[in-house]
Protein backbone atom coordinates (compact mmCIF):
# COMPACT_ATOMS: atom_id res chain seq x y z
CA UNK A 1 0.00 0.00 0.00
CA UNK A 2 3.15 2.42 -0.54
CA UNK A 3 1.73 3.65 -3.23
CA UNK A 4 -1.30 4.91 -1.83
CA UNK A 5 0.69 6.37 0.86
CA UNK A 6 2.27 8.74 -1.44
CA UNK A 7 -0.86 9.69 -3.60
CA UNK A 8 -2.10 11.17 0.33
CA UNK A 9 0.97 12.94 0.66
CA UNK A 10 0.49 14.14 -2.93
CA UNK A 11 -3.41 15.41 -2.32
CA UNK A 12 -2.01 16.79 0.99
CA UNK A 13 1.06 18.61 -0.02
CA UNK A 14 0.15 22.78 -0.53
CA UNK A 15 1.47 23.36 -4.25
CA UNK A 16 1.98 27.00 -3.30
CA UNK A 17 3.94 26.40 -0.62
CA UNK A 18 6.01 24.23 -2.74
CA UNK A 19 6.41 26.98 -5.20
CA UNK A 20 7.59 29.23 -2.25
CA UNK A 21 10.15 27.01 -1.13
CA UNK A 22 11.62 26.31 -4.93
CA UNK A 23 14.28 27.89 -6.20
CA UNK A 24 13.14 27.53 -9.81
CA UNK A 25 9.14 27.55 -9.48
CA UNK A 26 8.97 26.80 -12.99
CA UNK A 27 10.67 23.89 -13.11
CA UNK A 28 9.15 22.96 -9.68
CA UNK A 29 5.41 23.38 -10.50
CA UNK A 30 6.45 21.04 -14.15
CA UNK A 31 8.00 18.68 -11.59
CA UNK A 32 5.17 18.26 -9.72
CA UNK A 33 2.99 17.19 -12.89
CA UNK A 34 5.52 14.53 -13.59
CA UNK A 35 5.49 13.18 -10.52
CA UNK A 36 1.73 13.32 -10.09
CA UNK A 37 1.61 11.54 -13.51
CA UNK A 38 3.67 8.79 -12.43
CA UNK A 39 1.74 8.37 -9.30
CA UNK A 40 -1.15 8.19 -11.65
CA UNK A 41 0.35 5.95 -13.62
CA UNK A 42 1.12 3.28 -11.05
CA UNK A 43 -2.19 3.56 -9.10
CA UNK A 44 -3.64 2.92 -12.27
CA UNK A 45 -1.93 0.14 -12.49
CA UNK A 46 -2.71 -0.67 -9.56
CA UNK A 47 -6.36 -0.19 -10.09
CA UNK A 48 -6.32 -3.22 -12.35
CA UNK A 49 -4.50 -5.49 -9.81
CA UNK A 50 -7.21 -4.74 -7.71
CA UNK A 51 -10.20 -5.43 -10.36
CA UNK A 52 -8.55 -8.26 -11.38
CA UNK A 53 -8.12 -9.52 -7.24
CA UNK A 54 -12.32 -8.50 -6.93
CA UNK A 55 -13.44 -10.69 -10.51
CA UNK A 56 -11.68 -13.49 -8.78
CA UNK A 57 -12.82 -13.50 -5.51
CA UNK A 58 -16.54 -12.48 -7.20
CA UNK A 59 -16.43 -16.03 -9.22
CA UNK A 60 -15.09 -18.37 -6.58
CA UNK A 61 -17.85 -16.67 -4.07
CA UNK A 62 -20.26 -17.42 -7.18
CA UNK A 63 -19.14 -21.01 -7.40
CA UNK A 64 -19.24 -21.86 -3.69
CA UNK A 65 -22.87 -20.41 -3.38
CA UNK A 66 -23.63 -22.55 -6.67
CA UNK A 67 -21.87 -25.79 -5.11
CA UNK A 68 -23.87 -25.34 -1.84
CA UNK A 69 -27.50 -24.92 -3.42
CA UNK A 70 -26.71 -28.17 -5.90
CA UNK A 71 -25.47 -30.53 -2.72
CA UNK A 72 -28.65 -29.05 -1.25
CA UNK A 73 -30.69 -30.17 -4.36
CA UNK A 74 -29.11 -33.71 -4.14
CA UNK A 75 -29.68 -33.88 -0.66
CA UNK A 76 -33.60 -33.27 -1.08
CA UNK A 77 -33.72 -35.83 -3.98
CA UNK A 78 -31.91 -38.42 -1.38
CA UNK A 79 -34.97 -37.83 1.16
CA UNK A 80 -37.17 -37.91 -1.68
CA UNK A 81 -36.23 -41.45 -2.72
CA UNK A 82 -36.00 -42.36 0.82
CA UNK A 83 -32.50 -43.26 1.32
CA UNK A 84 -31.47 -40.75 4.57
CA UNK A 85 -27.56 -41.82 4.52
CA UNK A 86 -27.08 -40.24 1.07
CA UNK A 87 -28.94 -36.81 1.88
CA UNK A 88 -26.85 -36.75 4.88
CA UNK A 89 -23.84 -36.86 2.45
CA UNK A 90 -25.02 -34.56 0.51
CA UNK A 91 -25.69 -31.83 3.39
CA UNK A 92 -22.17 -32.82 4.44
CA UNK A 93 -20.50 -31.73 1.45
CA UNK A 94 -23.24 -28.91 1.25
CA UNK A 95 -21.83 -27.65 4.81
CA UNK A 96 -17.96 -27.44 3.17
CA UNK A 97 -19.70 -25.53 0.47
CA UNK A 98 -21.38 -23.30 2.84
CA UNK A 99 -18.27 -22.66 5.13
CA UNK A 100 -16.52 -21.86 1.30
CA UNK A 101 -19.37 -19.52 1.05
CA UNK A 102 -18.94 -17.92 4.24
CA UNK A 103 -14.96 -17.35 3.47
CA UNK A 104 -15.03 -15.97 -0.36
CA UNK A 105 -17.70 -13.66 0.70
CA UNK A 106 -15.73 -12.04 3.43
CA UNK A 107 -12.97 -12.14 0.86
CA UNK A 108 -14.57 -10.78 -2.29
CA UNK A 109 -16.40 -8.01 0.52
CA UNK A 110 -12.65 -6.82 1.45
CA UNK A 111 -11.11 -6.97 -1.95
CA UNK A 112 -14.62 -5.04 -3.20
CA UNK A 113 -13.63 -1.98 -0.69
CA UNK A 114 -10.36 -1.91 -1.19
CA UNK A 115 -11.33 -1.68 -5.09
CA UNK A 116 -13.40 1.17 -4.57
CA UNK A 117 -11.25 2.97 -2.53
CA UNK A 118 -8.38 2.57 -4.97
CA UNK A 119 -10.92 3.92 -7.68
CA UNK A 120 -11.45 6.92 -5.13
CA UNK A 121 -8.40 7.74 -4.97
CA UNK A 122 -7.83 7.29 -8.77
CA UNK A 123 -10.40 9.34 -9.39
CA UNK A 124 -9.34 12.22 -6.72
CA UNK A 125 -5.50 11.75 -8.51
CA UNK A 126 -6.92 12.52 -12.16
CA UNK A 127 -8.89 15.11 -11.13
CA UNK A 128 -5.97 17.14 -9.07
CA UNK A 129 -3.64 16.17 -12.20
CA UNK A 130 -6.10 17.90 -14.31
CA UNK A 131 -6.42 20.89 -11.93
CA UNK A 132 -2.34 21.19 -11.78
CA UNK A 133 -2.40 20.99 -15.69
CA UNK A 134 -4.74 23.95 -16.27
CA UNK A 135 -3.21 26.22 -13.08
CA UNK A 136 0.36 25.40 -14.61
CA UNK A 137 0.60 28.38 -17.79
CA UNK A 138 -1.30 30.47 -14.87
CA UNK A 139 1.71 29.86 -12.41
CA UNK A 140 4.26 29.96 -14.38
CA UNK A 141 3.45 33.62 -16.00
CA UNK A 142 2.95 34.56 -12.20
CA UNK A 143 6.44 33.21 -11.92
CA UNK A 144 7.46 35.03 -14.55
CA UNK A 145 6.18 38.47 -13.54
CA UNK A 146 7.38 38.19 -10.24
CA UNK A 147 10.25 37.85 -11.46
CA UNK A 148 10.55 40.38 -13.74
CA UNK A 149 9.35 42.81 -11.16
CA UNK A 150 12.24 41.69 -8.90
CA UNK A 151 14.66 42.62 -11.49
CA UNK A 152 13.39 46.40 -12.24
CA UNK A 153 13.58 46.52 -8.55
CA UNK A 154 17.02 45.95 -8.45
CA UNK A 155 17.73 47.96 -11.44
CA UNK A 156 15.63 51.09 -9.78
CA UNK A 157 17.46 50.47 -6.41
CA UNK A 158 20.77 50.09 -7.67
CA UNK A 159 20.25 53.84 -9.54
CA UNK A 160 21.68 56.74 -7.65
CA UNK A 161 18.26 58.82 -8.08
CA UNK A 162 19.43 61.73 -5.60
CA UNK A 163 22.31 62.02 -7.66
CA UNK A 164 20.92 61.99 -10.92
CA UNK A 165 18.24 63.98 -10.03
CA UNK A 166 20.92 66.61 -8.74
CA UNK A 167 22.84 66.37 -12.00
CA UNK A 168 19.65 67.03 -13.71
CA UNK A 169 18.91 70.17 -11.53
CA UNK A 170 22.11 71.39 -12.24
CA UNK A 171 22.24 71.09 -16.04
CA UNK A 172 18.50 72.83 -15.60
CA UNK A 173 20.18 76.10 -13.81
CA UNK A 174 22.61 76.40 -16.44
CA UNK A 175 20.27 76.27 -19.46
CA UNK A 176 18.46 78.70 -17.34
CA UNK A 177 21.71 80.87 -16.99
CA UNK A 178 22.39 80.99 -21.04
CA UNK A 179 18.83 81.24 -21.36
CA UNK A 180 18.81 84.79 -19.59
CA UNK A 181 22.19 85.66 -20.71
CA UNK A 182 20.55 85.40 -24.29
CA UNK A 183 17.58 87.79 -23.67
CA UNK A 184 20.24 90.13 -21.84
CA UNK A 185 22.00 90.46 -24.77
CA UNK A 186 19.02 90.57 -27.55
CA UNK A 187 17.81 93.26 -25.14
CA UNK A 188 20.97 95.28 -25.30
CA UNK A 189 20.96 94.87 -28.98
CA UNK A 190 17.55 96.18 -29.70
CA UNK A 191 17.97 99.25 -26.84
CA UNK A 192 21.34 100.14 -29.08
CA UNK A 193 19.93 99.97 -32.64
CA UNK A 194 16.83 101.80 -30.98
CA UNK A 195 18.83 104.85 -29.81
CA UNK A 196 21.15 104.73 -32.84
CA UNK A 197 18.01 104.98 -35.34
CA UNK A 198 16.72 107.77 -32.56
CA UNK A 199 20.10 109.64 -33.04
CA UNK A 200 20.11 109.23 -36.96
CA UNK A 201 16.65 110.63 -37.02
CA UNK A 202 17.28 113.48 -35.16
CA UNK A 203 20.09 114.03 -37.04
CA UNK A 204 18.12 113.87 -40.03
CA UNK A 205 15.53 116.62 -38.49
CA UNK A 206 18.53 118.63 -37.47
CA UNK A 207 19.65 119.04 -40.85
CA UNK A 208 16.39 119.66 -42.40
CA UNK A 209 15.56 122.42 -40.21
CA UNK A 210 18.76 123.43 -40.60
CA UNK A 211 18.39 123.77 -44.09
CA UNK A 212 15.12 125.44 -44.13
CA UNK A 213 16.73 128.43 -41.81
CA UNK A 214 19.54 128.80 -44.75
CA UNK A 215 17.11 128.99 -47.22
CA UNK A 216 14.95 131.51 -45.68
CA UNK A 217 17.57 133.40 -44.28
CA UNK A 218 19.11 133.31 -47.78
CA UNK A 219 15.84 134.86 -48.91
CA UNK A 220 15.90 137.52 -46.18
CA UNK A 221 19.73 138.66 -46.90
CA UNK A 222 20.11 137.36 -43.65
CA UNK A 223 22.55 134.60 -43.95
CA UNK A 224 26.38 135.67 -42.43
CA UNK A 225 29.07 133.70 -41.60
CA UNK A 226 31.87 135.75 -39.43
CA UNK A 227 35.50 134.65 -39.58
CA UNK A 228 36.22 132.28 -37.39
CA UNK A 229 32.66 130.58 -36.99
CA UNK A 230 31.80 127.15 -38.15
CA UNK A 231 29.91 126.94 -41.21
CA UNK A 232 26.26 125.01 -40.73
CA UNK A 233 27.58 122.29 -43.04
CA UNK A 234 30.49 122.00 -40.65
CA UNK A 235 28.29 122.16 -37.52
CA UNK A 236 25.90 119.22 -39.13
CA UNK A 237 28.90 117.08 -39.86
CA UNK A 238 30.47 117.79 -35.82
CA UNK A 239 26.78 116.67 -34.53
CA UNK A 240 26.88 113.48 -36.66
CA UNK A 241 30.57 112.69 -35.51
CA UNK A 242 29.62 112.83 -31.70
CA UNK A 243 26.29 111.03 -32.25
CA UNK A 244 28.14 108.06 -33.72
CA UNK A 245 30.50 108.12 -30.93
CA UNK A 246 27.46 107.73 -28.45
CA UNK A 247 26.05 105.00 -30.38
CA UNK A 248 29.63 102.75 -30.01
CA UNK A 249 30.09 103.90 -26.53
CA UNK A 250 26.47 102.82 -25.45
CA UNK A 251 26.99 99.33 -27.15
CA UNK A 252 30.54 98.69 -25.23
Amino acid sequence: MGIFSRMSDIFKSNVNELIDRAENPEKMVKQIILDMQKELTKSVQALGKAVASERIAEKQFNESVRKSADWEAKAKAALATGNIDLAKRALAQKVKADEEVATYKEMYETISNQTEAIRTQVETLKAKLAEAKSRQAMLIARSQMAETKKNLAKSISSVDTASSYEKFNRMEEKIMQKEAEADAFAEMAGVAVSKESELFEQLQTDAKVDTELQRLMAEMGQLKTEKGEPTLEELIADAEAAAEAAVAESIE
